[in-house]
């Protein structure tokens, strides 16, 4: 199959690119801090800043009444403990933390609904993006690259917030006492030793940004391999594989663990850098403090009030690092998922463009020509119409571009000449919706959801009443099979239906386009996968479905078309012959050669069926 991704130009940067930066990143998350319409999230982030000024003023201001403290008790004519000051201590460090623990509980429904509202427009994108972007795409990874930046949201919406800013606040409160009570010799070691760490931190970080990058692809890759191997289960058993598909999957573990342990050991130098840079930093402040005592010009209580800043520094400092280098992940994370995001569907709705009217159901073909790819064209000049309630079947061999045209009339592409309409109306002149609205279709592949029969077949209306979904399972034939069944509607049809049949999967199939009601009709080579007889059963249900509706076949069979109101018959994208059944066998043409080949073959067949020894079954005690 040759599948293809048309893009609209110019293309839209990628992360990546170096039109894409960290900063688009986050400035594509800064209206999550401001949610438009919501004043309720509004009020929340103030409420939050408001918690987080009062958490640091308590936190900046510990350290004074520390001091305080020390000083009254360090005095030689002490006569009572300093209780209010130690209360006024106890009550601050309370106060930081209360308001910190409030401040993040206000924030959740923020962060949350800012996950929500992004997971949702990855979902809505994903569905959006053209049919040869999901061919071209293993599901696996792709679903776990999703997830991955879902969760990068949560963190950078959070720790942008409440982490990086009130550091560098606090840095600068420390800073400007430590110099106003002492002097500038203090507050410059103090700055010196944290813009040292903090370029550390951000050069290391940046350095073993690759590692993850690493990490997050034999991760999707390992992710990939599994799911497409669960997904195969059946095909994996029949040949004996089991062997195969391990060793394919520890090679993508083999990777992963190479890239994991040298990320943890890039942690570990980066976690060592850190600690010397503020052990030099706080060896040389506590060296000023104490010499500062000697000299009489600095009290007990001021060389345990600078210890105590340099203590608090620290741990934001190091919380710092393992803030940034989260960040930098999460960028890394959500970079693949603002990749697939920031593709631009290739079909879209023109501005303005207005639903289908649908009328008659005619649909037509005028002189259509189409290609996956510039140099491999699939249809040329192909033209025909499809009166209201009569039906047309596309015949030809593999390759000749029948299933092509059955996506063409969904729009899943835009034709490259020509024009295709529906009772007059171009589809790229009406929406999307409205055209897929209109048709119903029985695939070949019949795919269920992992869910109930009764699920599967309302997928059609969701909004349809039970009785609804209960008739259109009579009609298609299954209703007397699902009530064989123990749980009735509500049994679980399995992994894309993997727990039903190929004849039982297709009349759910059947069921579930008869509910939707469409117009227009559309069978994909819709039993070609089913024995003869099943296949003759099903037929019978398509004609009742397809009565007094426009309805396209798409077949390889022609057994199933021999009562088509019109019949094409495509070879290399080119109509070569048309007309009903008996005049196409009388033509001795393209037609009446593909029927004598498939009688034949159908004859060997039920001679080597009959050929067949019977095996005899013993009888029952």
């Amino acid at each position: 199959m040759v599948r293809h991704l048309k893009l609209q130009h110019p293309e839209p940067a990628l992360p990546g690119d170096p039109a894409w930066s960290d900063w688009r990143t986050i400035r594509r998350l800064m209206p999550h801090l401001w949610p438009k319409g919501e004043p309720e999230l509004r009020a929340r982030v103030v409420g939050a800043l408001v918690l987080l000024v009062a958490a640091k003023l308590a936190t900046v201001y510990v350290p004074i009444v520390y001091k305080h403290a020390v000083d009254t008790l360090d005095a030689a004519a002490v006569v009572a403990v300093p209780v209010a000051l130690i209360v006024a201590y106890g009550v601050l460090r309370l106060v930081s933390q209360v308001a910190a623990e409030l401040r993040d509980a206000l924030f959740a429904k923020v962060a949350q609904r800012a996950v929500r509202r992004e997971a949702l427009a990855a979902f809505h994108h994903l569905h959006a993006l053209p049919l040869s972007f999901h061919l071209d795409r293993q599901t696996g990874g792709m679903s776990r690259a999703i997830e991955r930046g879902v969760k990068g949201v949560e963190w950078l919406l959070t720790f942008m917030l409440f982490s990086i800013v009130p550091i560098v606040v606090e840095i600068g409160l420390v800073c400007g006492i430590l110099w106003s009570l002492f002097d500038w010799r203090f507050a410059l070691v103090t700055f010196a030793t944290i813009v040292c760490y903090i370029a550390f931190t951000f050069t290391a970080s940046k350095w073993r940004t690759r590692f993850r990058r690493e990490m997050n692809a034999r991760d999707g890759e390992a992710n990939t391999k599994a799911i497409d191997s669960l997904l195969n289960f059946e095909t994996v058993k029949y040949f004996g594989n089991e062997t195969h598909e391990e060793r394919r999957y520890d090679g993508a573990l083999r990777a992963y663990e190479r890239a994991a342990i040298l990320s943890k050991i890039s942690l570990s130098g980066l976690n060592i850098g850190q600690g010397a840079i503020i052990a030099v930093g706080v060896t040389a402040i506590m060296t000023m403090a104490g010499y500062g005592i000697a000299t009489g010009t600095m009290t007990v209580g001021d060389f345990v009030m600078v210890n105590t800043y340099l203590l608090q520094l620290y741990i934001p400092l190091n919380f710092l690092g393992t803030v940034y280098r989260e960040i930098r992940q999460a960028l890394i994370d959500m970079e693949q998922m603002f990749r697939i995001t920031a593709i631009t569907p290739a079909i879209q709705d023109k501005p303005g463009a207005s639903p289908l009217a649908v009328g008659a159901g005619v649909v037509a073909f005028d002189r259509v020509s189409f290609a996956y790819r510039a140099d491999r064209p699939i249809l040329h000049d192909v033209s025909f119409t499809v009166p209201s309630g009569r039906s047309l079947a596309i015949v030809g061999s593999s390759g000749a571009g029948k299933s092509t045209i059955a996506r063409l009339i969904y729009r899943f592409y835009d034709v490259d000449g020509g024009t295709i309409r529906i009772d007059g109306q171009d589809l790229r002149d009406v929406t999307q919706a409205s055209v897929r609205g209109a048709i119903g279709i029985v695939p070949q592949d019949t795919v269920l959801f992992n869910d109930t029969i009764y699920y599967n077949i309302a997928y059609g209306r969701p909004a349809a009443a039970p009785a609804e979904v209960e008739n259109a399972a009579r009609l298609a034939r299954v209703h007397d099979f699902v009530m064989t069944l123990p749980e009735g509607y509500q049994t679980r049809v399995g992994e894309r239906g993997l727990k039903l049949s190929g004849g039982e999967k297709q009349r759910v199939a059947i069921a579930r386009t008869i509910l939707k009601g469409p117009l227009i009709l559309m069978f994909d080579e819709a039993t070609s996968a089913l024995d003869t007889h099943t296949e003759r059963a099903i037929q019978t249900n398509l004609r009742e479905v397809a009565r007094d509706r426009t309805t396209i076949m798409v077949a390889h069979r022609l057994s199933t078309v021999v009562d088509a109101d019109e019949i094409i018959v495509l070879d290399g994208g080119r109509v070569v012959e048309r007309g009903r059944h008996a005049d196409l066998l009388a033509r001795e043409g393209a037609y009446a050669a593909m029927w004598r080949r498939q009688q034949e073959a159908e004859a060997r067949a039920e001679a080597w069926d009959g050929a067949m020894p019977m095996t005899a079954v013993p009888a029952a005690d």
